[in-house]
């Protein structure tokens, strides 16, 4: 065996459990079990272009050897050989990258926290601004987004929201939503003139933004004697009641102290619904920080605490100019930013991302 087949031979593994989920989706019984069927789909559909890009490889490896037999019987095939060789090179770097380790929520949907900061009304108006850029985003990459829950603030934007975002369909892996803006979480700052500023000084203020990957029921055991629910009135900005009824829910999961409040939806089982939703989205995060901490796998944590000095991205608002402190990332179309053009960010992460990792796997 050659030292390249050495190199992947971890595939025929992945390769044997791509054609066994094949058979196991051919099954009309599979579909009786909705969860596991749809299980079976993700995980089909993740090893899709990895097994595409070993037959790519193994083809290109055999093409080249026939090649050199070839030639060396009859030197007028010597010419296509470089050719071969760089098909060859361009597969084993693509299936190099394909068997990068993956993220685990890498094809899952995701609830988005956005919380005002530092700047006060400044800050909650921001979060209005973030809010819309992702929705925009989202439209554009076709996602469905959903408010799950908002607490306005009185001059207008938040104090904080939730949003779910949703791919339609089955997302090709690296295009769902957790994939894509996994890198968006901590803290965003904001350099522009206040509208209430008379004297037409520039302020600074901030906004936090948590991505959290969206669980499925059957991601996290969630026993209902961990869970203290309380119920309790909506109120609006200034605190005025918006609602008669005791329809806004506090969910406590009292092993990990974690605690969500929905009051977004009138009745009172909406919003334990939506509650729940971000719980398991939190509890999920947790485990899986947790996991990471054991394993001394220290990740890029997003922010928590809404703090100027831990700023992963400045938009100035004079210069019309984006920066991301992270990968030195700069751009002069802060208002097209600002409408859902965020592909250059967002893939100057991703490529920063994918480096650090090629760059790993090398040591």
């Amino acid at each position: 065996m050659t030292q390249a087949h050495d190199k992947f031979g971890n595939v025929h593994e992945l390769l044997d459990e791509y054609i066994q989920l094949e058979a196991d989706l051919a099954d009309p019984s599979i579909h009786n079990d909705q969860g596991k069927a749809r299980q079976l789909g993700k995980r089909y559909a993740q090893l899709g272009p990895v097994i595409a890009g070993y037959r790519a490889w193994k083809s290109a490896t055999e093409d080249l050897a026939a090649g050199r037999e070839m030639a060396a019987e009859d030197p007028s095939f010597a010419g296509e050989i470089p050719l071969l060789e760089s098909t060859l090179a361009t597969a084993e770097e693509k299936l190099e990258e394909l068997l990068l380790p993956r993220d685990p929520n890498d094809d899952r949907d995701v609830i988005m926290e956005i919380k005002a900061g530092v700047g006060g009304d400044e800050s909650a108006l921001f979060a209005g601004d973030l809010l819309r850029m992702y929705q925009r985003y989202a439209e554009k990459n076709g996602w469905k987004t959903e408010i799950i829950d908002a607490t306005d603030s009185e001059m207008g934007g938040y104090k904080d929201i939730s949003m779910a975002i949703k791919s339609k369909g089955v997302a090709e892996p690296g295009h769902t939503p957790y994939a894509k803006l996994k890198f968006e979480g901590g803290v965003h700052r904001v350099q522009r003139v206040p509208e209430t500023e008379s004297q037409g000084r520039i302020h600074t203020s901030a906004a936090g933004v948590l991505i959290l990957a969206e669980a499925d029921e059957v991601d996290v055991e969630i026993r209902q004697q961990d869970l203290r629910i309380d119920v309790y009135r909506s109120s609006g900005p200034g605190g005025q009641s918006v609602n008669t009824t005791d329809s806004a829910v506090r969910i406590t999961h009292i092993p990990t102290g974690i605690v969500v409040s929905c009051q977004n939806e009138k009745s009172q089982l909406q919003n334990k619904e939506s509650a729940m939703r971000i719980l398991r989205a939190r509890m999920l995060a947790a485990a899986q920080e947790e996991a990471d901490r054991i394993a001394s796998e220290a990740r890029n944590a997003q922010v928590k605490s809404v703090d100027r000095s831990e700023r992963i991205r400045t938009y100035n608002f004079p210069e019309n100019r984006l920066s991301d402190h992270r990968v030195n990332f700069k751009a002069n179309n802060l208002d097209a930013v600002l409408n859902g053009e965020l592909d250059d960010v967002i893939n100057a992460l991703l490529e920063a991302d994918k480096a650090a990792k090629l760059a790993s796997s090398e040591h």
